[in-house]
């Protein structure tokens, strides 16, 4: 994971931070890389001969990313997802595998038809329900929600998941409380905001499946960096 922690940032500036830091990245790859791209773009066009043309991509691999790097990222929150998943023609015609309600976590069936069908773009979803986030978010006002974030491009879904942190001691005591996580276990953290702390955020991006999303693989295991030969496996 590439793991930014971020003094006096709140949801807005993590949120900007993330985006400039992708699009960095794949600026950085289209200008200085462009043969190995070029070798992968041509790979991935000969290999989708092989598929029905609706599982196809719909660009090559360079436009793709290309388009990541022009395009502002669209901004809804997670109610407003749910709200446009339940209006959406798979849902109605029972095509999602996975249930489409308030409190439970989005799938990458439900990611990918938001970024790929709706907006046609990266999309930054925010506000997730506290429940079925880390207990370290910041609590939103309405008290159900926490000031969460998770960056989501065409073709991979979710790259990188984020949040403001809560940098209330008393907030954050009551989240322990509702975890079951015993005080003394977590009184190092707990510490940090005892004896004072300040607005900030931070956000993880998953480095294998951003290298997985740059090159085009469609598998994970291909672009992990360790090798995997067959029975070389010691311990």
């Amino acid at each position: 994971m590439i793991e930014p922690e971020v003094a006096f940032a709140d949801l807005a500036s993590n949120m900007k931070l993330a985006e400039d830091c992708l699009k960095s990245i794949l600026r950085y790859v289209l200008a200085s890389c462009d043969e190995d791209l070029e070798f992968l773009e041509n790979r991935e066009i000969q290999a989708e001969k092989q598929l029905p043309q609706d599982q196809r991509h719909d660009a090559p691999l360079r436009a793709r990313l290309q388009a990541v790097v022009d395009t502002p990222f669209q901004h809804v929150t997670y109610t407003q997802a749910i709200d446009l998943l339940q209006r959406s023609k798979p849902y109605k015609k029972k095509k999602f595998k996975y249930p489409v309600e308030w409190g439970v976590d989005l799938q990458s069936e439900h990611e990918r038809w938001l970024v790929e069908k709706h907006f046609n773009g990266p999309v930054i979803i925010t506000d997730y329900p506290a429940s079925i986030k880390a207990f370290y978010m910041r609590q939103n006002d309405d008290g159900k929600t926490v000031a969460a974030m998770d960056v989501l491009v065409p073709g991979i879904g979710e790259i990188i998941g984020g949040s403001q942190r809560e940098e209330r001691l008393d907030r954050l005591q009551t989240k322990c409380a509702e975890f079951n996580i015993p005080e003394d276990h977590v009184w190092w953290y707990l510490d940090t905001r005892r004896f004072g702390s300040a607005v900030h955020s931070g956000f993880g991006m998953g480095f294998e499946r951003l290298v997985m999303y740059v090159t085009g693989m469609t598998n994970i295991r291909d672009v992990i960096p360790f090798p995997r030969t067959p029975q070389n496996a010691e311990f």
